[in-house]
């Protein structure tokens, strides 16, 4: 990519970005699409414009998102948004501090050696390239300049990691410590219980056990079932329910529209009301709920008494005892008995808990192995979609386009965007396949999946987006080299560098200025909500359903972020160039989405910062590779020699996880017993705690604890179960 291109691309990326935050300022001020920019705000009750967001300065929003705290962030969000900005704020801090001493430092250094200028191939270079390491001649001592900066980015990102691992620990223990009354912290989850013992039912077996050895504490125990066939009954019946809600509001419509006496709306009773026979909407939805609620609570009874699994929810009297119980040994063999912390009811999969120990195991690697085969595979089409985006390999391979992509109009443009859009598209296509392959290890938690599918997804857009591009660029050259010899792939690597630097400072502008401009603007979810309220909307549940704005979406956006991280490690001393673009990057994050947080996204579930060991982890990850990656190109540079100082740096990489691990991770693991201990407000309901955990297939407008008898504990029992 010439210089021209690479400015057309910014140049319009900033201006597509200053139309789409202009848009915004003037749509998120109408009071018919408040819904869909202030949602978090109008479920917690509060004035949507408050504090002056409706004001008409299009920079009003980023005073707000500054004069924020972290918690008013936390009160708005929860823990996790909290910690996913300290994330991006301790990214950012990477980034400048490093910025402060490379670029004033590298630049003039390189931009003033000759090694492009005076190169004697036929190849041409850009006027980035000559502001980049690639213009060092090899061997030179100037060379020292950036090894010393390779050192300096590594402990400048120790530095700040420790940092936010301290203030992450204490975020996550103010959180646990708080007063306010957490069910899950009242309760244990426990898997591969052993057959039950002749005598005795499952409920019995699991009650026995508790008690003896908590005697004091121990409440009640809930048996987990296999809800599969209540759950498709029940779906069915809510189901009818709304589609009774809809036709009501359509008859009471008709009334107000047209003839008093309005007009019955009808339906078809074969397949998604397109065929069979005609009959009243009203009547026929009504006489549908009238059969499924006799047919739910006969499943109900069944599921409770003749499907209950191998696992079991169980409740304390105290926080200590279930935090102490989560973390202890219960059995002799690992594989029975397992217990662990319980996770929010709202986030538990129960299908999961029913699956026994080895099996997980099995299902693990198994998902493993099937991700690793996804990763080697989709790197083929990417690493084309790279090498064919090019111009040059594209008119090499379809000599009939030449005379098209040779005006310099289209030239310019399809240089600018063609291959970022490619694989920005690509990409997209891949985040639920992982989600579904992470839930099927057996996984119990829906936090639990989102942080295994974000592994997942980053190592994915790593190997294939970062390595992928940067050999696809090269690929048809380089592919007889690894051939030959494999273990030149770090070399490969290193030599690629410098000639996809263009490529990826323009990939990381589109990502921050488009990407960025419609998180802001919200153009999409806005146009869908207002077809939805005009062509399907009839009830107020269904306006509600149809602007529901979601959570961040953490599987997918903690990887985009750690991409760019990546992008922007391996290139900070090759290319101090991207600096100013990552910090760019996660600077308009924070503000854009420090925005959204506070007024737009609902968190679906809170796990109190467990993500931040993942993400501390991926982080080290995308140094290592920077670290090699620069071993690689110092090898490169026949600067072979001063090349063995910077061994140290993967050591002292691996060093630093392994103490962060020892130091930290056991109490994101598990809740400490001191942060347990600390003392609530008010004495817990444990009959709100207890019902807080029955799946709404399971709950009954008649109390009825006989019905229920066989799947839960008589200890204990002060109310009625419904």
């Amino acid at each position: 990519m010439d210089f021209s291109s690479f400015l057309t691309s910014l140049g319009t990326s900033f201006v597509i970005f200053i139309v789409l935050m202009l848009l915004f300022t003037w749509l998120s001020r109408k009071p018919g699409n408040s819904v869909v920019y202030y949602p978090n705000r109008i479920l917690k009750g509060l004035d949507p414009w408050e504090g002056g967001t409706r004001t008409r300065n299009p920079f009003a929003w980023i005073r707000e998102a500054l004069s924020s705290s972290e918690q008013d962030v936390v009160n708005m969000s929860g823990v996790d948004t909290a910690v996913y900005f300290v994330f991006l704020s301790t990214v950012l801090g990477i980034l400048v501090l490093s910025g402060l001493i490379l670029l004033p430092v590298l630049l003039p250094i390189a931009a003033t050696d000759v090694k492009l200028q005076t190169t004697k191939s036929n190849q041409t270079f850009s006027e980035l390239e000559k502001l980049s390491m690639a213009n060092i001649k090899d061997k030179s001592p100037r060379l020292w300049a950036f090894l010393i900066a390779t050192y300096w980015v590594s402990f400048v990102t120790y530095f700040l990691l420790w940092k936010a691992y301290v203030h992450v620990s204490g975020l996550r223990a103010n959180a646990l410590m708080s007063p306010k009354l957490k069910p899950e912290q009242f309760a244990v989850l426990v898997r591969d219980i052993p057959p039950v013992p002749v005598g005795q039912t499952r409920k019995e077996q699991v009650d026995s056990y508790f008690q003896s050895i908590y005697p004091e504490t121990f409440y009640r125990s809930m048996v987990v079932t296999n809800n599969k066939k209540v759950n498709k009954i029940y779906e069915e019946l809510e189901g009818y329910k709304k589609k009774l809600a809809h036709a009501e509001a359509v008859y009471d419509e008709s009334k107000r529209t047209g003839k008093p006496e309005g007009l019955r709306p009808t339906t078809r009773t074969g397949l998604l009301g397109l065929v069979g026979r005609k009959v009243d909407s009203i009547e026929y939805f009504n006489e549908k709920i009238k059969e499924l609620l006799p047919k739910l609570e006969a499943e109900q009874k069944i599921s409770l008494r003749e499907n209950q699994q191998a696992s079991a929810l169980v409740f304390f009297t105290n926080r200590v005892t279930a935090a102490s119980a989560a973390q202890s040994l219960h059995a002799l063999m690992v594989n029975t008995w397992t217990v662990m912390d319980a996770p929010e009811p709202r986030q538990i999969i129960w299908p999961n808990l029913k699956i026994k120990f080895f099996e997980r195991q099995i299902r693990q690697y198994v998902v493993y192995f099937i991700v690793a085969l996804t990763i080697m595979f989709y790197m083929i089409p990417i690493a084309f979609i790279s090498a064919l985006t090019t111009l040059d390999n594209l008119k090499k391979l379809l000599p009939f386009i030449k005379p098209i992509v040779n005006i310099d109009a289209v030239k310019t443009v399809l240089e600018a965007y063609l291959p970022q859009i490619a694989l920005i598209v690509f990409l997209a296509l891949l985040p639920k396949l992982l989600l579904v392959l992470s839930k099927a290890e057996g996984i119990p938690s829906e936090s639990h999946a989102v942080r295994a599918t974000s592994g997942k997804y980053f190592y994915f857009t790593v190997l294939n987006v970062f390595i992928g591009v940067t050999l696809g660029g090269t690929l048809f050259s380089t592919f007889k080299s690894i051939e030959d010899d494999p273990n030149s792939i770090v070399k490969l690597l290193a030599t690629s560098l410098p000639g996809n630097a263009t490529f990826f400072l323009t990939f990381v502008a589109l990502k921050f200025f488009v990407g960025y401009g419609l998180e802001l603007s919200r153009v999409v979810p806005l146009i869908i909500f207002h077809l939805k309220r005009k062509y399907l909307c009839k009830t107020e549940a269904e306006l509600k359903e149809a602007w529901s704005p979601g959570d961040l979406g953490y599987a997918t956006r903690i990887p985009g972020d750690m991409l760019i991280i990546t992008i922007v490690l391996c290139y900070s001393v090759i290319a101090p160039l991207i600096i100013p673009f990552g910090v760019v990057y996660f600077g308009l994050g924070w503000l854009v989405l420090r925005n959204q947080a506070l007024k737009v996204y609902v968190p679906s579930f809170e796990s109190y910062g467990r993500m931040w060991p993942h993400i501390h982890t991926r982080i080290i990850a995308s140094l290592l590779l920077y670290q090699v990656t620069m071993f690689g190109y110092f090898g490169v540079k026949r600067f072979s020699f001063c090349t063995l100082f910077l061994i140290p740096l993967p050591i002292l990489s691996l060093l630093f996880t392994y103490v962060c691990r020892k130091k930290f991770y056991r109490s994101f693991s598990n809740t400490p017993l001191e942060v347990a201990s600390f003392e609530l407000k008010e004495i817990p309901n444990m009959e709100h705690v207890f019902r807080s955990f029955i799946p709404p297939s399971l709950s009954s407008e008649k109390a009825d604890d006989e019905q229920f008898e066989d799947a839960l504990s008589q200890v204990s029992r002060t109310g009625s179960f419904a």
